[in-house]
């Protein structure tokens, strides 16, 4: 489509075989001449000459010895019904509208126009500040440092919404790759803001256009004046804003510009192409009218074509799969695209679901002499909330699991977090929810704990921050609630290790190294009890402390309050000090709870969100007895969303008890990947030998 900017973001360009144009010559000898009908947004007058779009008919027509007439359009809707029901042959599109021609209608393409650069793409980029975690973790040369995990929480900047390069392609990423979760429906596309928002933070940057933030400019402003973290822009943007020779030229709000760092493109955003019904277009005609817009850029003529009415220096031959197929499989797995694309081109879409059985890795019991217990209720609940089959698939480890979803044998699972992190880590599986714990949580903090009057303690309370409480523990007596316990041992020394105040002792691949350090940091006094004794499991660990026989306890949060804070000090330990003479440290880390993993690769966005969906809806049934509702007194499952009580079904079937009964949680949440897992992750990567001892552990098989 044309207009008085040459050719707008949205062009329009069809080309119509017709039958019969008209004769040539006498009665006795006629020629039957085809029509090529080429679609424009025809303006009533075109003040300059050079830009009215007949001159672009009257190359093709003198160059293919056809006919051609323009048609005039008003949509790139239209454009796609014309070429699905052969009103029309070919057209130059936008390469959203082209994209959806050729996913749902079969369109291919055969020539595209050329950016000023030659290319007829541009890449699509997260651009970052040098001294962020980001940037490090791109710089550092270390492929388990994922910058992309650690956007997670950051404050985004977005060129606007629906952007290609500054929300679609960075988001389609995201999600794609299971950094992200699609929060809200995923046939509706304002679930993309909801997702955006909560992968990122509420303060994200969303511009509306002709605010400050708005566009190119405004997302690399947002981020330059520190209101962001990260920028979503495409390759050429730094260069053109802050990156000219001469600074005056340079925008106000620039930093130099090489205080950005651009992450690896993750996608590129497509020209023009030329789209075309392969059913219905002669594949003869097909290369003759590639060759004529080929040949454009070789004659005055037609370079004065492509410069005035195209706006591009020349078209070069190419196919669907070679122009849209990187832009395609970024923005197919965003929420509610294909019928926003449906909306906003006039056309119909329906969505179904792209799997016919889910299957849950599950360990399974030959026999429940407890039905609530049986999972299968689980597996239930899941089908009659996405409506096709669901499946459990015996495990009987959790290296088992992890093999199911590296090979696809299932679908999801739920793991525990050290298995989680090394399927994460060692072969790319995602977390889309996890369980959370008793107090609403899904993780649980670690902390060192010491006396009240000791060394360490003072150091942490008295407000100078040259007092590292941390650096006094080394030499002091340990009490480690066991050998390889997250919060007792694992995130402890991950901390010590990843910080430099203890350093490995040992061969770095032999997790026995860890025993060494230990006991070279603090001293060979260390507790490491075996299971079953004494000073084992975490009410050991601060009874080795309160005893004495320790100077610092390793355990997490909930510890001191459970066995030494209860009001009645008769149901305290024996062997428990006063509550506030023990004092804990800050928290280094945090254990996160059972997460429920996936492979990005293998389990596509539709059905992911729909499985996440159904598992979030149990969160919402409560089973309740002689409940008075409405002057009413019901029993059954009560739906806390649609304020409906269902007599009918088994109290066992209701969504908290299958949560209580099967899963042990109260309830599930969505999480990301990085939030769960990451600090988890950053500390026990440190330990020494500790993907080889998981891979033995969890009996990985390369």
């Amino acid at each position: 489509m044309l207009n008085t900017t040459k050719k707008p973001i949205l062009l329009a360009l069809l080309i119509v075989l017709g039958s019969i144009a008209g004769c040539l010559g006498n009665d006795e000898e006629e020629t039957e001449l085809e029509t090529l009908t080429v679609a424009f947004e025809v303006k009533d007058d075109y003040t300059n000459v050079d830009e009215n779009p007949q001159k672009f008919a009257d190359y093709l027509a003198k160059e293919l010895n056809m006919n051609v007439e323009l048609y005039p359009i008003d949509s790139e809707g239209a454009i796609l019904e014309s070429l699905r029901f052969g009103n029309a042959d070919i057209a130059f599109m936008d390469g959203a509208a082209a994209w959806v021609g050729w996913q749902q209608y079969g369109l291919d393409a055969l020539a595209a126009d050329q950016k000023s650069d030659g290319r007829t793409f541009y890449n699509a980029h997260a651009v970052v500040l040098k001294d962020s975690e980001m940037a490090t973790a791109y710089l550092d040369d270390d492929d388990s440092t994922d910058p992309f995990a650690l956007l997670a929480g950051k404050t985004s900047c977005h060129t606007g919404w629906l952007k290609s390069a500054g929300m679609l392609l960075p988001m389609g990423f995201l999600i794609g790759n299971g950094y992200a979760n699609v929060i809200g429906d995923p046939n509706d596309i304002e679930s993309l803001r909801s997702t955006v928002l909560n992968f990122f933070s509420e303060d994200s940057s969303i511009p509306d256009s002709g605010t400050p933030y708005y566009s190119y400019s405004g997302a690399v402003k947002c981020l330059s004046e520190g209101v962001g973290d990260v920028a979503f822009a495409k390759d050429s943007t730094i260069s053109s804003y802050c990156g000219n020779t001469d600074a005056t030229e340079n925008e106000e709000w620039c930093l130099p510009e090489d205080d950005y760092i651009l992450l690896p493109s993750y996608g590129a955003a497509p020209s023009h192409p030329v789209m075309y019904n392969p059913e219905l277009l002669d594949a003869q005609l097909i290369s003759s009218v590639q060759d004529a817009l080929v040949a454009m850029k070789d004659s005055e003529e037609g370079q004065s074509v492509l410069t005035n009415v195209l706006n591009t220096p020349s078209i070069v031959k190419t196919t669907a799969q070679e122009h849209l197929s990187s832009y395609g499989n970024l923005v197919k797995d965003l929420p509610g695209i294909q019928s926003y694309f449906g909306d906003k081109y006039g056309i119909s879409d329906t969505v179904t679901p792209t799997v016919s059985n889910i299957r849950i890795a599950f360990e399974i019991k030959e026999d429940y002499t407890d039905v609530d217990l049986n999972p299968q209720l689980l597996a239930d609940y899941v089908a009659e909330e996405t409506g096709v089959e669901v499946t459990l698939y015996p495990v009987s480890s959790e290296g088992a699991i992890i093999e199911a979803l590296r090979f696809g044998h299932a679908d999801i699972a739920f793991m525990d977090g050290g298995s989680a992190w090394m399927g994460w880590k060692e072969y790319g599986l995602a977390a889309m929810a996890a369980d959370m714990k008793s107090d609403g949580r899904t993780y649980y903090d670690a902390h060192a704990v010491v006396l009240n009057g000791s060394e360490i303690a003072n150091a942490h309370l008295d407000g100078d921050d040259s007092t590292d409480p941390f650096a006094l523990l080394e030499g002091k007596t340990s009490c480690h609630t066991g050998w390889l316990k997250s919060a007792g041992m694992l995130l402890p020394m991950g901390h010590l290790i990843s910080e430099g105040y203890a350093p490995v002792v040992g061969a770095e691949d032999d997790i026995e190294s860890l025993r060494s350090t230990i006991y070279s940091y603090f001293n060979e006094d260390a507790s490491i009890p075996d299971s079953g004794t004494p000073y084992a499991s975490y009410s050991g660990a601060v009874r080795c402390l309160s005893e004495g026989v320790g100077d610092v306890a390793f355990v997490k949060d909930s510890t001191i309050a459970s066995y030494c804070g209860n009001e009645d000090a008769t149901e305290n330990e024996d062997w428990c000090l006063d509550e506030d003479e023990y004092i804990l440290l800050p928290s280094y880390g945090s254990a996160p709870s059972h997460p429920v993993m996936y492979n990005p690769e293998l389990v596509d966005i539709q059905t992911r969100t729909a499985i996440l969906n159904a598992l979030l809806s149990m969160n919402d049934e409560m089973y309740v007895e002689n409940y008075q509702m409405g002057g009413q007194t019901y029993t059954g499952c009560y739906n806390m969303n649609t304020h409906m009580v269902d007599a009918d079904q088994p109290k066992n079937e209701c969504g908290d008890q299958i949560l209580a009964n099967i899963l042990n949680t109260p309830g599930i949440i969505e999480v990301n990947t990085q939030e769960h897992m990451g600090i988890y992750g950053d500390l026990i990567g440190s330990i020494p030998g500790i993907t080889t001892y998981f891979d033995t552990k969890y009996e990985i098989q390369e």
